[in-house]
């Protein structure tokens, strides 16, 4: 086939008029194209109002080889190449027989993916998740939501599709991919009930409320497959054998009847959440290797969608999704402040997983229509910001700030204006530019929170060290640079966003990507390997070749 870049057409444009300059840049007859397929589709606003789409599309053509040749020889083939389409393999089987089935622990992105991979290729994988169903665990987190009423193993955090369940569902990511295995997590999304457009679209979401059936879908064939699914089962201990540093299986309670018990297994894929303290703390007791790793803390920042809109699209006047942004500065100090899981037309939410402690997140259903943008705005912090060389200190520097950010928002999200925030951080009032007064002021007239879970202004300034918070401010009048009214006094700032990765990193070997506890496989965000739903789930395929590469399925 032929693979075409850099089509840009306007954004009012139709499909008609896509086929259209498809042929006439092949320069071939209308009925030459046999076919075509969009492989990306990218956003260009750099001269707005006047906006473009660009594609890359791939084309079934006749005499394709003569069409190129023909092309370069009037040097009109500088984006056109032949392409040969190479799609993800799953590899082959390996020989060594599996004594019992494989365990895969967490039922995120990753371990859903490894447990998806595993069942379809006959290894009857049993995928444990301590928290609830998909369905059950909706009601439990709008109940929250409204009543304030925390169920520790079901919430934001904790149950089936993990914590990017109750996010805007962002399925880009930075990560390499030679293989092929982004593609083909976006593909079998689109097979279990995402929209098509996700496999194209240069920043794909899929939204939280397709992602529940999503993530249903897949449940249901993993069972079909003869996978096995418990729900409301937590991993309490892992065992390892008498001579030899190998899993033998772990002990897990029913959460509901208060029983544990016993399951051997000699494949352990642990796949926790980056909230799973309790199972670190486990895993840290009984000599897994780990260590702390660096992440990100810092406030969700509201801004009327009307204001990022104009900034991005300036005034052009067709109909286009709610505009994203990505803004990232580097400090004096060489501390990095950047935006991070940017929800446009999204609301912020009460993303607390343990009694006594507060975290904020972003959502966004598909539609992305509630009128504010919102975005975690946050400071990198290292192991030396932890004041403690302990693996498990990011842990106790997260649990403080979310401690703090409880008791000032008296259970509630804490909220304040930037402009007090400002204030409160610097000593100085903040001072509004021209263009704040000229431009943003009229986007700002009303500019209310949109969130779930109830709200308490208070002075976040107290929440963080003097430095994150001095960093903060910083960034804010950066990133005004760049989007003029972002740091306007009226714009609204809640914490705290805490959980951006996971603070530790499980150690694995980089060729078996075991740990040295032969049988273990560290996988997915929380055990340090990934950072957000895609690169998660790629990361769960990983896992599920090596154990195909080693073992032979039971089919």
């Amino acid at each position: 086939m032929l693979r075409i870049s850099q089509l840009k057409l306007p954004v009012t444009h139709t499909e008609e008029d896509l086929k259209k300059k498809i042929v006439h840049t092949l320069m071939c007859r209308t009925e030459a194209v046999q076919s075509y397929e969009i492989i990306k589709q990218s956003l260009d606003a750099r001269k707005k109002p006047e906006l473009f789409y660009v594609y890359t599309v791939d084309v079934k053509a006749d005499n394709e080889k003569q069409l190129l040749k023909m092309l370069t020889r009037k040097k009109r083939a500088g984006n056109v190449q032949l392409h040969e389409a190479m799609p993800y393999v799953f590899p082959a089987g390996g020989n060594e027989k599996l004594k019992s089935r494989p365990v895969v622990v967490g039922c995120g992105p990753a371990g859903l993916f490894c447990a998806y991979f595993l069942a379809e290729y006959g290894y009857q994988p049993v995928l444990l998740e301590q928290g609830a169903p998909v369905e059950e665990r909706q009601k439990d987190v709008e109940e929250f939501w409204k009543t304030g009423v925390l169920k520790p193993d079901s919430n934001v955090q904790f149950g089936e599709g993990g914590a990017g369940t109750f996010s805007d569902g962002k399925l880009n990511t930075l990560i390499k991919d030679p293989v092929g295995r982004n593609r083909k997590v976006l593909e079998i999304f689109v097979e279990n009930g995402a929209p098509k457009d996700i496999l194209y679209v240069n920043k794909p979401h899929i939204g939280t409320d397709i992602l529940r059936t999503v993530i249903r879908n897949m449940r249901e064939k993993i069972l079909v497959w003869g996978g096995e699914i418990h729900f409301h089962t937590q991993m309490t201990e892992v065992l390892f054998t008498e001579n030899t540093r190998r899993i033998r299986g772990i002990i897990y309670e029913d959460l509901l009847k208060k029983e544990k018990e016993e399951i051997q297994t000699e494949t352990l894929v642990l796949a926790p959440g980056h909230s799973a303290r309790e199972t670190f703390a486990m895993l840290f007791e009984k000599k897994v290797p780990m260590e702390a790793k660096s992440f990100a803390v810092g406030v969700r920042a509201e801004h009327p969608q009307e204001l990022i809109d104009h900034s991005q699209y300036g005034d052009a006047k067709a109909s286009l999704p709610a505009a994203a942004y990505k803004l990232t500065a580097k400090l004096p100090d060489g501390r990095g402040v950047y935006s991070f899981c940017m929800c446009p037309g999204g609301y912020v939410v009460n993303a607390s997983s343990e009694e006594g402690y507060l975290a904020v997140n972003g959502m966004s259903y598909h539609a992305r229509d509630s009128r504010n943008a919102n975005s975690a705005i946050v400071v990198t912090v290292t192991p030396e910001d932890f004041e403690s060389d302990h693996p498990l200190a990011g842990i106790t520097f997260q649990r403080e700030l979310e401690k703090a950010a409880y008791e000032a928002g008296k259970g509630k999200i804490p909220l304040q204006r930037y402009g007090d925030f400002y204030r409160s951080v610097t000593g100085k009032e903040k001072e509004k530019t021209e263009a704040e007064v000229t431009e943003a002021e009229v986007w700002y007239q009303g500019h209310e929170p949109c969130m779930k879970g109830a709200y308490e202004e208070t002075d976040l300034a107290g929440i963080f060290p003097a430095k994150i918070s001095s960093a903060l401010v910083d960034g804010m009048e950066d990133f005004n640079k760049k989007i003029r009214g972002f740091s306007h006094p009226l714009s609204i700032l809640s914490g705290v966003e805490s959980r951006t990765s996971s603070p530790v990193r499980i150690v694995r070997d980089s060729n078996s990507l075991e740990s040295v506890i032969g049988g273990l496989y560290p996988c997915g965000e929380g055990a340090g390997y990934a950072g957000g739903i895609t690169s998660a789930a790629a990361d769960g395929i990983k896992i599920a070749e090596k154990i195909r590469q080693k073992y032979a399925p039971f089919l």
